[in-house]
């Protein structure tokens, strides 16, 4: 089992890094909150959980360790893989899925793209009890500098979110906002600021 990977990244992705260590690219699929933390050419270590299944071994990668182990606790739940668990973290924080789930905010769980109405009020039933921990978390704050904004930004940001189960009819409109706002922000923070909108619908 790999536990964590320090390495140079060599790429970012909109929705995954490679991480060079020893001469050897480790694809590791992350949010766009640890994403937007990462920089190419730069020394980072990337914790890592490994998803074996009979056709692919896959890599999800974290800053924080908390992350991780919220990323386990969610697929606790019937029904919710890893695919949904970084769904998860790609809309809300740590704290803000323990706060929703404490509070038995089903509603704001379904924000989550391929999270259901059922799907939600089975996170709330299974793990009402088990997310204190992360509640007084210190969720890091991101002021990210904006880059210069490169051909097809917008193109490529809507299909990652419709990818990630949103719907055009609802991920343009966010995304044109957020483009209108910050006009220079590149592809991976336009995403994330993208996400952080439809979060808070």
């Amino acid at each position: 089992m790999i536990a964590y990977l320090r390495g140079i990244i060599s790429e970012i992705a909109l929705d995954r890094a490679v991480i060079e260590c020893a001469g050897v690219g480790y694809e590791v699929w992350c949010s766009p909150r640890t994403l937007g933390r990462l920089q190419r050419g730069e020394e980072a270590k990337v914790i890592t959980s490994q998803v074996i299944r009979e056709d692919q071994h896959l890599l999800y990668g974290f800053l924080e360790q908390e992350e991780k182990e919220m990323f386990h606790l969610l697929q606790s739940v019937s029904g919710l893989g890893p695919r949904l668990a970084l769904a998860a973290q790609a809309v809300f924080s740590c704290e803000e899925i323990a706060q929703h789930i404490r509070g038995g905010d089903a509603k704001a769980l379904q924000q989550i793209p391929g999270v259901g109405k059922r799907t939600a009020e089975r996170m709330v039933v299974d793990l009402k009890d088990k997310v204190g921990n992360y509640v007084d978390a210190e969720a890091p704050v991101q002021n990210p500098a904006t880059q210069s904004a490169r051909p097809g930004v917008s193109e490529a940001v809507l299909e990652a979110l419709i990818g990630l189960g949103f719907s055009e009819k609802v991920a343009q409109p966010a995304l044109e906002a957020v483009l209108q706002e910050s006009p220079d922000m590149d592809a991976s923070r336009a995403l994330h600021a993208t996400l952080n909108v439809l979060g808070r619908r």
